[in-house]
């Protein structure tokens, strides 16, 4: 039973992490806008305003990532001798992924923080 409630409440904070999505992609649409006004009008404050939501919106991701991270590493600890080989090499690739992705997120996150002339185009995947 408590293996039931473990799997539920995974399933509702993925739901959130869903939700999290949405938020991130309407953001970003205003995020886009404000790059928009810079490129076209040569408007600073539109400049900072979306280097500023960049930032947020990495900053979320990362967490996002650090969750599924987590839990990528809770499954690879909890690997039994027992279970088939494809288990685990299906486990280890997942675990791998969580953490190419994570440190995708903190590069992205870096170039956000650091390129305040905004060269390098960089987006969420």
């Amino acid at each position: 039973m408590s293996e039931l409630s473990g799997k539920l409440k995974e399933l509702r904070i993925e739901e959130f992490i869903w939700i999290v999505y949405v938020g991130i992609i309407i953001f970003s649409f205003y995020s886009n806008s404000l790059e928009r006004r810079y490129f076209l009008y040569g408007d600073n404050l539109a400049k900072e305003k979306y280097r500023s939501s960049l930032i947020i919106i990495f900053s979320i991701l990362v967490l996002v990532y650090l969750y599924f991270f987590k839990d990528s590493l809770v499954d690879v600890l909890h690997i039994k001798p027992y279970d088939s080989y494809e288990k685990k090499r299906l486990v280890y690739l997942s675990f791998i992924g969580s953490l190419l992705i994570l440190i995708s997120g903190f590069v992205f996150l870096y170039i956000a923080y650091k390129d305040e002339s905004l060269d390098v185009e960089i987006a969420f995947n």
